[in-house]
């Protein structure tokens, strides 16, 4: 098994599909989860992929082959999974803010559900009862996370069910009678820090014995990856040992399963988005250099300001000189200023590393132009898994009509 994909292995994909593409390495998805699996070797662990990262279909069949259960953000992922093989027993819905038919719909087809409000879990007791067994969101009031955009804990975030709202949450369980098997927190993404973990397992300990019909503690995902060589990342081996510890040391909570929902952290490094450059444009400040992308297709520059790994794979050993690499839509997308990159000439490709979550899963048809193509490669075997837009998919679903 290769973890990293050759230059020469991605020229010969951008040759062969054309670019822009995603690229995913299945060597790399595979390495990623049996890191977690081996790390959290305990039964009472259970791993949940979190689909929104990247839910292409034949990622998902990968993902449920090598074992893991998956996390959904919408009923539509949750069909997703179910198409790609994934047993409604395997399938957790966490809802956010939705319109209660989603979690009929999701009970309906058998997959465990929690509850991020109290209004639809007084609608879930009135209309079920203790028929459904189901989770319930906290929000733990903890800040954490690498960007505000994406931290879900703090006081002032939609995500969750206040936990000094646990009078009235418990007013609703005992007065439907509403069967609680899980706990759920998540305080944001790009953790690096396992004591943010332990925190929110200290928040939900004291919580514990309201309910006598749990199972489980789920303490979300938003494991750090390193986008820079020198980002601190997360210690997955110590914050097992420090979980674990934790929970053998509250009799309460040493009978209870511990799920984890990692999506970046499994798929993240084994991505990349390759393109290709249109023209280079000299100024007195920068020397730009326009690729045939933008920000509808890789958002999280301009959206989390966020660094991706830039290497020009035609021209490697070419002199180094600092550009500014951005894109082909009518607004502001810039990828880097003043990057450093062997030396850019038109046509070259050039790679950005570390895009397997969020890329493909954010991007768009800004500008009338066409999603890219989608491809995954297994033991050194490229095989396309979405095609690239054409321009009937631009009209697939508009209504023409005469306004004359």
């Amino acid at each position: 098994m290769s973890e990293q994909l050759t230059n020469e292995q991605l020229i010969q994909i951008a040759n062969e599909f054309g670019t822009p593409v995603y690229v995913y390495n299945a060597d790399k998805i595979e390495t990623q989860y049996q890191r977690l699996s081996n790390a959290f070797g305990a039964e009472r662990v259970k791993i949940f992929y979190a689909a929104k990262a990247l839910t292409n279909l034949s990622v998902l069949r990968f993902i449920h082959h090598l074992g893991a259960n998956v996390d959904c953000s919408s009923i539509n992922e949750v069909k997703l999974a179910l198409r790609a093989g994934f047993e409604p027993s395997r399938v957790l819905y966490t809802s956010n803010g939705i319109h209660f038919t989603e979690i009929e719909e999701a009970l309906k087809l058998g997959v465990f559900v929690n509850i991020d409000s109290l209004s639809n879990l007084k609608k879930l007791g009135e209309k079920y009862g203790n028929q459904y067994p189901v989770g319930v969101r906290l929000r733990p009031n903890i800040m954490a996370g690498g960007n505000l955009k994406i931290s879900t804990g703090h006081d002032r975030s939609k995500f969750g069910i206040p936990v000094e709202q646990l009078p009235q949450l418990m007013d609703i369980v005992k007065s439907s009678n509403i069967v609680i098997h899980n706990l759920h927190i998540h305080t944001g993404s790009d953790i690096k820090d396992a004591d943010v973990f332990i925190k929110g397992i200290d928040v939900l300990f004291d919580i514990i014995p309201h309910f006598p019909d749990l199972k489980s503690i789920d303490l979300g995902g938003g494991f750090k990856v390193g986008y820079k060589e020198d980002d601190p990342v997360i210690n997955i081996e110590e914050l097992s040992q420090k979980v674990l510890a934790a929970f053998d040391a509250h009799e309460a909570a040493r009978h209870l399963e511990i799920w984890f929902e990692p999506g970046k952290f499994i798929v993240s490094e084994s991505g990349c988005l390759i393109t290709s450059v249109n023209l280079l444009k000299e100024t007195a400040a920068t020397t730009f250099v326009n690729i045939n992308s933008g920000f509808n297709h890789l958002i999280r520059p301009m959206f989390y300001d966020a660094y991706h790994r830039i290497e020009n794979i035609t021209n490697p050993e070419g002199a180094v000189n600092t550009y500014s690499v951005v894109g082909n839509i009518c607004e502001t997308d810039t990828f880097a200023w003043d990057r450093p990159l062997p030396e850019v000439r038109e046509g070259d490709l050039l790679v950005f590393y570390n895009a397997g979550a969020y890329g493909y899963e954010m991007a768009s048809t800004f500008n009338s132009r066409f999603r890219p193509a989608e491809v995954i490669v297994r033991n050194g075997k490229a095989q396309l898994i979405r095609k690239r837009d054409v321009f009937e998919d631009l009209i697939r679903n508009q209504v023409e009509v005469d306004l004359k």
